[in-house]
């Protein structure tokens, strides 16, 4: 069952001791716990494989739980958004689970905590509370309400479920320590009230636990074994604990990870919802987004980003992670599975001179010549006049350019050797058509004409073209970390999206689907966008076939 191979993390020394020393009956119970109040990022991925992995590794199983506590900002859309997305990592919860099914429960809690003297109802305001908890170097003091009876906080907490008193007119407050050096621990909130329609229970209820309250309990409540949390929650695990212990429930545990910190990226969530309102991009999936949904609208697949989370590891102390490791991931990935077909970006127009005019042939091609047998093959068709990139013709070239040029011979993807003889400039000067020949003798597979060249280059068949829209997606922020500018929207990449409006394919990628990968011989990894129609096909750049961005970057 384990791996000894290789190294544990501290989480999987801490299952391991667990299950060694009997804890929990050996039992081992993870949970998913997401807020659903936006769509999930490639952050929340990390969580989802290491919760999962946890519990798969060591025979256990994983809950799926929605801290549900916000009516104002949680919606149905974002809860199946949710599900889908890990599902589509490959992960399945054993239960699904809402934070508001525990809200008669949680409630019964909290009055237990105001018989035993622990909770008090406060009417202060915010920025009175704020004001009575001190400063980290100063105890906080006690607001007029602290010491109210049992008595009354108990009708008075009765009263707020009951829909007496308007939004922030009253909170429920543990009572534990003002002079405590964790603020956490400085007469916490317990409950607010919200008038507000929950998106499950309706308006059932006006009153909603805090998060720093449900969560351990919510744990509890299910026998977690281990809630695995990022290290913000660090200073909050004493809370967890207190909770846990005055209430005498099942002793669940917090342990922290270190979150994921990607560059030229935001990971907040709140700034991901700007970006979504404001227009800078079209929508949560849209494919330059962290969130998993646009990753997979992109063309990622759920084999890299399992792939990734498991590269960058377990660890306790924060860190930034390149992006460039996750390109890596999606490229290692693809180079094994995505098939090969050719298209053209930026088209100029070439012709077989000595080619008949009449004359089309079908020419076969490997749909991977990574895997062994090629997973099968294709037809393409070939004829006199072809698409190729405009790059691949120069009219002066510079020394070792080895691809079309007059004099010069390439051979053509699949096909023949050519060599160019000619070509045909517009009234700007730019070159339109370029004249080449063939060698018969040259067919690829069947090649006897003994010549050898270096250069290879792709090309589509005019007649047989389809036309198709192409989307190049880079990086949406020019800066490593755009997180730590104020004005964060201000460092967009502006090139982060080019839209190629008549590019040319070969006709068997009209037979492409949403995430299937394809690498465009040459361009780049390519994918059909979920949103594309027959009518107006589309494909994702999903990631060039190198590194150009680390190159690019040296020059500056």
């Amino acid at each position: 069952m384990v791996n000894e191979e290789k190294s544990l993390n501290f989480l999987e020394e801490i299952v391991e001791e667990d299950i060694h020393t009997g804890k929990h009956g050996g039992r081992v119970l993870t949970r998913f716990p997401p807020e659903p109040n936006g769509y999930l990022h490639i952050g929340h991925a990390k969580s989802i494989v290491l919760n999962f992995g946890l519990a798969q590794k060591y025979g256990g199983k994983t809950n799926l739980r929605f801290d549900d506590t916000n009516p104002v900002t949680e919606e149905t859309e974002y809860v199946e958004s949710i599900k889908n997305d890990i599902k589509w990592l490959g992960f399945q919860w054993a239960e699904e689970l809402y934070t508001s099914d525990y809200f008669d429960t949680l409630y019964g809690y909290a009055v237990k905590l105001i018989e035993k003297g622990l909770a008090y109802v406060d009417d202060s305001t915010s920025e009175e509370i704020a004001a009575s908890k001190g400063t980290p170097t100063e105890s906080g003091k006690p607001t007029p309400y602290r010491d109210r009876s049992t008595e009354e906080n108990l009708r008075l907490f009765e009263a707020m479920r009951d829909g007496k008193y308007p939004d922030g007119a009253k909170v429920l407050r543990a009572k534990i320590d003002l002079a405590n050096p964790n603020m956490h621990l400085r007469d916490p909130l317990l409950y607010r009230i919200k008038h507000a329609h929950h998106h499950r229970t309706g308006n059932n209820w006006c009153i909603y636990p805090m998060y720093d309250f449900a969560h351990g309990q919510s744990d509890s409540i299910e026998q977690i074994t281990h809630s695995v949390c990022t290290l913000e929650f660090v200073p909050h695990r004493p809370l967890y604990d207190w909770l846990i212990e005055q209430l005498e429930i099942f002793p669940s545990r917090q342990y922290e990870f270190a979150r994921l910190n990607l560059n030229y990226t935001v990971m907040s969530k709140r700034k991901l919802l700007q970006l979504v309102n404001e227009r800078y991009v079209e929508s949560w999936d849209d494919p330059r987004m962290p969130t998993i949904s646009g990753l997979r609208r992109r063309g990622y697949t759920p084999a890299s980003i399992r792939n990734f989370c498991e590269r960058i590891g377990v660890a306790k102390r924060e860190n930034i992670i390149d992006v460039g490791l996750l390109e890596f991931c999606i490229r290692e990935d693809l180079n094994k599975t995505a098939w090969r077909r050719m298209a053209v970006l930026d088209p100029i127009k070439l012709i077989i001179t000595n080619y008949p005019e009449d004359n089309q042939e079908i020419l076969v091609g490997e749909n991977n010549p990574e895997v062994e047998g090629g997973e099968g093959e294709r037809d393409i068709p070939f004829s006199r006049e072809l698409w190729i990139e405009r790059e691949d013709f120069m009219e002066i070239p510079p020394k070792k350019f080895f691809r079309l040029a007059p004099g010069l011979m390439v051979r053509l993807k699949h096909a023949y050797i050519v060599k160019c003889e000619d070509f045909v400039k517009d009234t700007a000067g730019n070159v339109t058509e370029v004249h080449c020949v063939y060698i018969p003798e040259s067919k690829s597979g069947e090649d006897t004409s003994g010549i050898k060249v270096k250069g290879t280059i792709h090309w589509v068949s005019v007649p047989h073209a389809k036309t198709v829209e192409v989307r190049l997606y880079d990086r949406l922020f020019n800066v490593e970390n755009p997180a730590a500018d104020e004005n964060f929207k201000t460092t967009i990449n502006p090139d982060s999206l080019q839209i190629i409006e008549n590019a040319y394919i070969e006709p068997d990628l009209l037979n492409a689907v949403p995430g299937k990968g394809y690498q465009f011989i040459r361009k780049g990894y390519f994918t059909l966008d979920t949103k594309s129609t027959p009518e107006n096909p589309v494909f994702n750049r999903t990631v060039t076939l190198r590194d150009t961005w680390a190159k690019e970057s040296q020059k500056d």
